[in-house]
């Protein structure tokens, strides 16, 4: 009965492109057609349960068949695979996503109450889940000049990886309108690159707070050998501990930590920001998003990857800053950015296979393949994207007009 119902959703979901599934007991179905310009790719289930557990929850079902060897790929690979089905469901065809039962939408919310509940001991839990997997596995993927685990910025096609990831810290300095001898604030500074490139540039102190013991350390480490460790700290501590603390600063710039925070502390972190910024401070926020309503955390990301982690929509992010009166400058949509840049991490990961397998496991390197397809396809046809929001608590702050941006973001890339 699985394989019949699983057929059928197939048939009527797979229309550009060409799947052939091979099911466990030798029997064959093909969908879509070839020669359309469509992904080409044969799966194949070597366990009958596969249908029903893909029926009872499509991503956590297929993730774990493929993370456990149960669904595999004679033609093509799972990149390959998901760029089939997000090609057949793009966000702006369908809105990127079916409709849900009542019952299932209720569920899902309790769900994702639950998921986001984090509290200062489950956040660093969390965070040490994705992020303390050692730094070694990291840098076999990441761009070795700032190890920057987050969308890069691709103002030309033929950049490379590191070019496109030091374009992405320009971009983001000449919204910070820097100027001698202010104090930043670096929220979710991960290994320290972009407090690093801050106070390389600029004659600026730079504190980085994060939850990842791995990535203090590793972050320091980067911070001496760039000669910037006298002005640049970094801290194993939650954002929520600055609150009270009297620290103010100049400057705050967060990149990829949002999406780790959670809906129900959303304002709690806008809350502090507006607490630790200077009245005539600035603040950029680069977050992955979604371009649609708010939505869920599929199940597999939830148990595997990111636990914990919410997307917001713009307007969910907005209304929890406006709450504490951070006035939105300037906001900037990041399409197809990311699915650029995850394009060069799993191909870094495909060219790195026996290394990562020696690291971990088979099953680790198939759940981490099956994570970057799953995000590079999302962000190339799906609902995400990436957004650079900047704030400040006066409207003076800035200048009138955005020039300065283009005059500032120039003279980091093409130094005189």
């Amino acid at each position: 009965m699985a394989k019949t119902i699983l057929t059928k959703a197939m048939a009527n979901g797979i229309t550009k492109g060409h799947l052939q599934v091979i099911f466990a007991d030798g029997s064959k179905e093909s969908f879509g057609s070839k020669g359309d310009g469509g992904p080409d790719v044969t799966m194949r289930f070597t366990d009958a349960r596969v249908p029903w557990e893909i029926l009872k929850d499509a991503d956590l079902g297929m993730g774990e068949a493929f993370m456990h060897g149960r669904m595999v790929f004679d033609k093509g690979d799972i990149m390959e695979f998901a760029k089939l089905l997000r090609t057949n469901n793009r966000f702006e065809d369908t809105g990127g996503s079916l409709s849900a039962s009542l019952s299932s939408r209720i569920l899902s919310k309790t769900r994702v109450r639950w998921q986001q509940f984090n509290s200062r001991v489950r956040a660093r839990q969390n965070a040490a889940h994705h992020y303390d997997i050692g730094n070694a596995m990291y840098e076999l993927m990441l761009d070795a000049e700032h190890m920057q685990y987050s969308c890069a910025y691709w103002p030309r096609d033929d950049m490379t990886l590191a070019e496109a990831q030091e374009a992405k810290l320009a971009h983001i300095a000449s919204k910070l309108a820097l100027a001698d001898g202010q104090e930043i604030l670096d929220i979710g500074s991960g290994w320290g690159g972009m407090a690093i490139y801050l106070a390389k540039r600029f004659n600026v102190r730079v504190t980085g707070i994060t939850l990842a013991k791995e990535q203090v350390a590793l972050a320091r480490e980067r911070a001496e050998a760039a000669g910037v460790s006298d002005r640049v700290t970094f801290e194993l501590k939650d954002f929520r501990d600055l609150a009270g603390q009297g620290a103010r600063y100049d400057r705050i710039v967060s990149v990829g930590m949002l999406e780790h925070v959670g809906k129900a502390q959303f304002d709690p972190f806008f809350a502090v920001c507006r607490e630790v910024l200077k009245t005539d401070g600035v603040m950029l926020v680069h977050t992955i998003g979604r371009m649609g309503s708010p939505g869920l955390t599929d199940r597999f990301t939830s148990k595997y990857i990111f636990p914990g982690g919410y997307i917001p929509a713009l307007s969910e992010t907005v209304e929890s800053s406006e709450k504490y009166r951070l006035i939105m400058t300037d906001t900037e949509t990041l399409r197809v950015h990311y699915a650029k840049t995850i394009q060069q991490w799993y191909d870094n990961c495909l060219a790195n296979r026996e290394a990562i397998i020696e690291m971990f496991d088979e099953a680790f390197f198939r759940m981490w393949t099956l994570y970057l397809a799953g995000a590079a396809t999302v962000f190339e046809d799906g609902g995400m994207c990436n957004y650079q929001i900047q704030y400040v608590r006066d409207r003076r702050a800035l200048p009138l007009t955005r020039d300065y941006l283009a005059e500032a973001e120039a003279g980091l890339l093409n130094p005189a």
